[in-house]
């Protein structure tokens, strides 16, 4: 518990160095999503006031400023990758029939699912348009190869969906494009402004890919560990939907064959006893080993930022993927 109020802290007084930066990223957002139809206005408004981490563009905005960069254009550009990330939201929820999210009914629960895919699909094009106005085309081409991929990786979760001999490879190759892309992406637009070196944008590409992959095997880790008041999403979500993820693959490793058959099982039908499932991931250390390679993940993470000069904005990035890990929401 003291590990995870020390981190708190210290993630509000990294959060603090950004604070009036990240207070324009929402003012631009906002303004942004403005639309003469009413609908449209008023589920944009909901979905991106539902709260949320923001990290995305904070990770723009820390990149930026650990190279020197601050301003207006790292602003503009966190909002766009927020509301390309917000996009991907509302459409994951339809395709995962997802009816909670951060504490709050999904758009697609609120409204339903032809809503929350066509607004979502104005979020998608209002971001490309707010790209065009940066002129920016290095920034755009990662933003677009981002999405791409983000698509990639969400096929990809659904063919291996229900298949319980999805291992460690296969499980990275779905959180690479589905998260650890975006994380990157953020970096490199942020790059895309600051005029960083090679050596400079290979550390910080590396650092957001090492935050993405501790950031989805912690959010992972919190589906079979994590309390539903505090997450703001059900337990038990992910195996019901047949995903099996980095906890529910080593404990099929670590079980006893009685035991890994009962997961298998629940995997392929996409349901189980998830109270009895959950204590054989705890049971098995599968918890413990998750945590732990999220934090292998952090520590690779945090030896790429050593070749950035020392500054705020780098320890602000080192404390972010400490909290990563440490998170409980």
């Amino acid at each position: 518990m003291l590990k995870n109020i020390i981190s708190r802290a210290g993630l509000k007084a990294a959060m603090n160095l950004i604070a009036p930066d990240m207070k324009r990223v929402d003012e631009t957002i906002h303004r942004e999503l403005g639309s003469e139809i009413r609908r449209v206005a008023e589920v944009a408004d909901y979905i991106t006031s539902s709260g949320g981490k923001r990290m995305r563009p904070a990770l723009v905005l820390l990149s930026a400023g650990a190279l020197g960069c601050t301003g207006d254009k790292p602003v503009y550009l966190g909002a766009v990758i927020e509301i390309l990330h917000t996009a991907t939201l509302m459409h994951d929820d339809v395709v995962d029939e997802a009816d909670m999210r951060r504490g709050k009914p999904t758009a697609n629960a609120r409204w339903d699912n032809s809503t929350a895919v066509l607004v979502g699909d104005f979020l998608y094009t209002r971001a490309f348009q707010m790209m065009v106005k940066t002129a920016n085309l290095r920034a755009m081409a990662e933003i677009a190869a981002a999405a791409n991929r983000l698509a990639e990786g969400e096929v990809l979760q659904m063919d291996n969906a229900h298949d319980p001999g999805v291992g460690i490879e296969r499980y990275y190759q779905v959180i690479e494009r589905k998260t650890a892309c975006l994380f990157e992406c953020a970096s490199l637009i942020a790059c895309s402004v600051a005029a960083a070196s090679e050596e400079q944008e290979k550390a910080l590409a590396e650092y957001a890919r090492r935050l993405g992959y501790a950031f989805q095997i912690a959010d992972d880790y919190l589906d079979y560990a994590g309390d539903a008041a505090v997450t703001g999403k059900n337990l038990g979500a992910d195996l019901e939907e047949g995903k099996v993820t980095l906890p529910l693959i080593y404990a099929m490793q670590r079980a006893q064959p009685e035991k890994r058959s009962l997961i298998e099982e629940a995997v392929r039908r996409g349901h189980g006893d998830f109270e009895a499932i959950s204590a054989i991931v705890r049971e098995t250390g599968a918890l413990d080993a998750s945590l732990e390679r999220a934090a292998q993940e952090a520590r690779a993470g945090k030896q790429a930022l050593q070749s950035l000069p020392a500054s705020p904005y780098r320890d602000a990035l080192e404390t972010i993927i400490d909290y990563t890990v440490s998170r409980r929401r």
